[in-house]
C-alpha cells in the first residue's frame, strides 16, 4: 500500500522544530546530523551539525525533515499546508494553541460549515498548518 508523507525543509533549525513536533504532536523521533551520517567526509564545511534526515513517526504516518546545506540559499516554507484533522474540536483547538504559540495566527480557528473548528496558522518554524476539528457530518 502506498504512503505519502511529508518532508519539510529548514535552515539550520530542523532540530528545534522537530524536538517541537515531537513535544507537541507526540511520536517518536529521530535524527541524524550530517555529521553522524556515514558521509561525514564529505560533508560541506560548517554542515556538520546540521540534520541530514529527521523522522517524527506518529500514529501511522510519518513527518520527515531537514536542513538545507550552509551557502545553499533557502527560501522558506511556500505552496503547502500541513493538515491536522481531529474528531472532537476541542483537541483541534488545543493543538491549533500549541502550533500557533510563537507564530502567526493566518486564519483564527472557528465555526466553519465543515467543522465545528478550523483554523490557519505558520509556527514560530516558518510551517504552514490547518488544523480541522468535530468535523461536520453530511
Amino acid at each position: 500500500m502506498l504512503q505519502l508523507d511529508s518532508y519539510l525543509f529548514f535552515d539550520g533549525n530542523c532540530a528545534d522544530a522537530m524536538r517541537f513536533y515531537e513535544r507537541t504532536l507526540g511520536g517518536k523521533l529521530q535524527l541524524m546530523t550530517h555529521g553522524d551520517s556515514p558521509m561525514a567526509a564529505q560533508t560541506p564545511p560548517g554542515s556538520a551539525n546540521r540534520i541530514m534526515h529527521a523522522r517524527l513517526e506518529l500514529d501511522g504516518r510519518v513527518l520527515m525533515a531537514s536542513d538545507s546545506m550552509v551557502g545553499h540559499p533557502y527560501e522558506g516554507m511556500k505552496g503547502f499546508s500541513l493538515s491536522l484533522n481531529y474528531p472532537a474540536a476541542a483537541e483541534a483547538q488545543r493543538m491549533f494553541a500549541a502550533l500557533a504559540e510563537g507564530g502567526k495566527i493566518t486564519m483564527p480557528i472557528a465555526k466553519t460549515f465543515w467543522a465545528e473548528a478550523f483554523g490557519m496558522l505558520v509556527d514560530r518554524f516558518g510551517t504552514p498548518w490547518m488544523v480541522n476539528g468535530g468535523m461536520a457530518s453530511k
